[in-house]
Parts: C-alpha cells; sequence; structure tokens
C-alpha cells in the first residue's frame, strides 16, 4: 500500500517560473533597497482655491509653461462685482454729502467775518459766539464726512482684493501638471498641479527597519520599474526626519501595507532617453557603510 509520503515524494516538482520582469541588479556591495517617485522639482505644488465658488474661466493646459503670476483660472466674481457697482454708488453719496458740509462751512465762516467786522453793538457778543459755534460744528461735519468718504473708498479696495482674488495665479515658474477643473464646475480644493519638471527628485521611501542604516550624502541609483538596463545616478538632497505611514504602493502582491516609512530626498538630470515623467515609480538602491 503507497504512503502518502512515497506519493509525495515520486511526483515531479514543478520548478518556479522566472519573474516576467527580472528585478535589477544592486549597484553597491551593501544597500537598501527603496521605492521611489519622481516628483517635479521642490515638490510638486497643488495650487487651492480661495473659496468653493463656480469656475469661469480656465486659462492654462497641461504642459503649458507657467511663471510666478500667471493666470491659471478665474472664479466667479459677479457676487463682488454687484457689491462694488453699489459700493460705488455709495461713494458718490457720500462725495456729495461732504460737499454739501463743505459749502455750509464756506457759507457760516462768510456770515462769521461779516458779523465780526460789524462789530458791536450791531451784533452782541451773545450772537458772535452762536457764530462760532454754528461754524465749529459744520467743520466737524465736514470732517465726518470726509471720513465716510475714506470709509466708503476703502470697502472700494477691499472689494477690488476680494474680486482679484478669485483669478488665481501660479505661485511659481514651472509647467501645468494637471487641470481638473472645467469652465462651470465648482472648484474642489487643488483643482491645478504645477511642478518645475526640468529638473526632477526622487521621494525615496525607505522602511524603518532600514532607517538606521540611511545616512545623510550617500549615493543612490535609481531604475525605471520594469527596466533594468538604465542605471539612472542620484544626488543626495535630505533626509525628512519624520517616519510616516506608507502611501505610495506599488501594488505588488508581497508588500507590506502596514509598515511606516523614511522619507529620503535625491535630485536627478532628466536624461533625454529614456523620457521620465512625474509621478513615474522607480526602483532605488542607497548605499550603505560596511557593518
Amino acid at each position: 500500500m503507497w504512503s502518502f509520503s512515497r506519493i509525495q515524494a515520486q511526483q515531479t516538482a514543478v520548478p518556479p517560473e522566472a519573474p516576467p520582469v527580472a528585478p535589477p541588479d544592486k549597484p553597491f556591495p551593501l544597500a537598501v533597497a527603496a521605492t521611489g517617485l519622481l516628483e517635479a522639482l521642490s515638490e510638486n505644488v497643488s495650487v487651492g482655491v480661495p473659496v468653493q465658488s463656480l469656475v469661469q474661466e480656465v486659462f492654462v493646459r497641461v504642459n503649458d509653461p507657467v511663471k510666478q503670476g500667471t493666470p491659471l483660472f478665474r472664479l466667479d466674481d459677479r457676487e463682488l462685482l454687484s457689491s462694488r457697482v453699489a459700493a460705488l454708488a455709495e461713494a458718490e453719496v457720500v462725495r456729495a454729502q461732504s460737499a454739501v458740509q463743505e459749502a455750509t462751512v464756506e457759507k457760516l465762516a462768510a456770515q462769521l467775518r461779516r458779523y465780526e467786522a460789524a462789530g458791536s453793538p450791531a451784533v452782541s457778543l451773545e450772537e458772535l459766539d452762536l457764530r462760532r459755534n454754528d461754524l465749529n460744528v459744520a467743520r466737524a461735519q465736514a470732517r465726518a464726512a470726509l471720513a465716510q468718504i475714506g470709509a466708503a473708498e476703502a470697502e472700494i479696495k477691499r472689494l477690488d482684493l476680494l474680486i482679484q482674488r478669485l483669478t488665481v495665479l501660479s505661485p511659481r515658474h514651472g509647467v501645468v501638471l494637471q487641470v481638473n477643473i472645467r469652465v462651470g464646475e465648482v472648484a474642489a480644493s487643488s483643482p491645478v498641479l504645477v511642478g518645475e519638471t526640468g529638473t526632477l527628485q526622487v521621494r525615496a521611501d525607505v522602511d524603518e527597519q532600514n532607517a538606521t542604516r540611511v545616512r545623510a550624502g550617500q549615493r543612490a541609483v535609481a531604475y525605471l520599474k520594469g527596466d533594468r538596463s538604465v542605471a539612472i545616478p542620484l544626488e543626495f538632497e535630505r533626509i525628512e526626519p519624520y517616519v510616516i505611514p506608507k502611501i505610495s504602493l506599488t501594488g505588488a502582491s508581497t508588500e507590506r501595507v502596514d509598515t511606516r516609512v523614511l522619507q529620503v530626498i535625491f535630485s536627478l538630470k532628466k536624461p533625454e532617453d529614456p523620457p521620465l515623467y512625474v509621478g513615474q515609480q522607480v526602483d532605488v538602491f542607497i548605499e550603505t557603510p560596511a557593518p
């Protein structure tokens, strides 16, 4: 009678298949492997909106070069424009009232000069005091009218700034990487992504178990996912000293998602071939010293 262990021994073991893409060779004798993400120089900038509002106009498209201060899109400003029209009308009313107060001051000043020229006994001291008080009151009212003009002009300037704010400008030089808004839509929190793609950087996620092996200034090399033929040399920039939960996933079935990572930033010169794109994942190998 055949035993179960004997049957198993006689079965031919199926050799494991080679992976569809061979992993890249380690460029250093001792290295820490990490998963990296290509970013624009100094990181990508998700341009936000000052208020939740409808989009009236979009000025840029993907791949458009922009400079700091270039208009990106404009939000609905009709409500503020109507408020500005009302503020302009109010300012005209206040200016007219100020003109009336100035004319009153001139009138009372002229009357006081005539009374003072007539002198006593034609005009009593009590009458002169009354005229002087009337003139002082009129001058105070004129100053109040001028203050109201200043307040009205300040309100117009405030509305102008709010209207100007609804035209969102690029905060930096770079290239438009994403445009996630259309005319008539309500702008999301970060509808436009801007970055400098002439020079790229890699944000490498080092598992916290290997974090103590990473030092500032260490050499590193990156390979594109699925392509081990081209090694891309990296230049160390900085270590972000805050270990965070892992959020950049490769999709591998063996990948751990319950770990934390130390992020190390490297810069690289963008090669002509192969083309690199912001958002691509790369395999990073960081040289480590001998134990």
